[in-house]
């Protein structure tokens, strides 16, 4: 074997992207999930500094677009204020650095005083950076009764 054609190989195979554990992904980020629905009941501001991305926006059943500080201060306010927030019917797709969530969220709680309950089909895109999952993005569309 030609020493140089080995020395390229070995460059190449260290500059290669390893391939991530997809099933192992696909936990973590159900797991992320599950922490932010219960930041979202509980009013947890923390813990969404945590798991999502400062440059987070979320498309809204109304059509509006929030931002990460939108979002932040809304649960910090808790306006509104949920009892249940809760992810289900969940399919996860990994990618590289990438994954891509769609499930159901089922939400009970007080807007302005007025109690609501509602379900909405989301898409929630996640980034690995620095070790973990980040909740990227996220759109929601509320689902009939």
């Amino acid at each position: 074997m030609n020493a140089a054609w080995f020395v390229a190989s070995l460059a190449l195979a260290a500059s290669t992207p390893h391939a991530r554990d997809k099933a192992g992904d696909a936990s973590e980020i159900r797991s992320v999930e599950a922490k932010l629905c219960e930041a979202f009941e509980k009013g947890d501001a923390k813990t969404l500094r945590e798991y999502m991305d400062p440059q987070f926006t979320q498309g809204t059943s109304r059509g509006d677009i929030e931002d990460f500080k939108q979002t932040v201060s809304e649960v910090e306010k808790r306006e509104p204020a949920y009892d249940e927030f809760r992810n289900h019917d969940q399919t996860v797709r990994a990618y590289d650095n990438a994954a891509i969530v769609i499930g159901v969220t089922s939400i009970k709680g007080k807007s302005e005083g007025k109690p609501f309950a509602a379900d909405f089909k989301y898409t929630d895109t996640y980034i690995y950076r620095g070790g973990h999952w980040w909740l990227a993005a996220s759109h929601a569309t509320k689902l009939a009764k």
